[in-house]
């Protein structure tokens, strides 16, 4: 995997390639000949690829896929044969969780196939916005596999024990508009307004306080792990952070002054150029 530090440079024969601008990290999975399918080596890669990323500098992650396919999932003839599949799928795991832990918002742009492995990859993100020519599915069941990437666990989360099942037992097959209407998409596009639409996402969540974003994204994470009492301790930790915050005083200036915030985290200068990090 390289990953291009400045500006936009770029390693297309690289089958991971992560690219960092004012604050967008965009994460591109380059295999368009394999329909962008993950083979075990790239699934650490991935993994990897999403440990990097710093809210010192990346404020946004975009996730996508080259050419006309968001992922087919799992590359089934790439599997390294040094490793058991146990341990080749504990690393499937890893990357999931490595995305799930991301602190800052996650944006899947999905045109095309996202297949298994690649629609829990999509599901894991913040945001997904999809075109009206993708098509998703949980087509593990036609594969004779069980689901994974954190199909089981995101799945009942996003729309419901009933429909989960539904979509993983079936296997069928669901489009971009009916993501849409199962709550499961922010929002549809035609494939030549894709990138227009997530570069919006993304510069409207830039503009917002990057810490108050990053609290809130963290407590609804863990809303499910927690009860009410603990959720409400960590509401008020977080609250107490935030409301000693420049972004806070600033938000309070706008109100009074009847005018659009201008929050100081989203006017910071990142870091450019870094060093790879483990």
């Amino acid at each position: 995997m390289t990953t291009a530090m400045k500006g936009t440079e770029l390693a297309p024969a690289d089958d991971l390639i992560v690219e960092r601008a004012a604050g967008i990290a965009t994460i591109t999975l380059n295999r368009p000949r394999r329909k962008n399918s993950v083979t075990s080596l790239g699934w650490a890669d991935l993994r990897d690829a999403f440990r990097s990323i710093d809210p010192r500098m990346d404020r946004v992650v975009v996730l996508t896929g080259a050419g006309d396919t968001f992922c087919a999932g799992a590359d089934l003839a790439g599997n390294d044969d040094s490793r058991s599949d146990l341990d080749n799928m504990r690393i499937v795991g890893e990357a999931c969780l490595a995305l799930h832990r991301v602190q800052v918002p996650t944006i899947a742009a999905v045109d095309g196939a996202a297949v298994g492995a690649g629609m829990n990859m999509a599901l894991a993100c913040d945001f997904v916005i999809a075109t009206d020519r993708s098509r998703f599915s949980e087509i593990f069941v036609r594969r004779a596999l069980s689901v994974d990437f954190g199909g089981s666990w995101l799945l009942p989360r996003l729309v419901g024990m009933a429909k989960a099942k539904e979509l993983v037992l079936l296997g069928d097959f669901v489009s971009g508009p009916q993501m849409l209407e199962l709550g499961l998409a922010h929002d549809v596009v035609g494939p030549e307004a894709l990138e227009a639409a997530v570069a919006a996402l993304a510069q409207r969540l830039l503009a917002g306080p990057q810490s108050a974003i990053m609290l809130s994204k963290a407590l609804l994470n863990d809303s499910f792990e927690v009860t009410l009492e603990r959720a409400l301790d960590d509401e008020a930790r977080a609250q107490a952070l935030n409301l000693v915050s420049d972004d806070a005083r600033e938000a309070a200036a706008a109100f009074l002054n009847k005018r659009e915030p201008n929050f100081l985290s989203a006017a910071r200068p990142h870091i450019e150029n870094v060093e790879k990090r483990d």
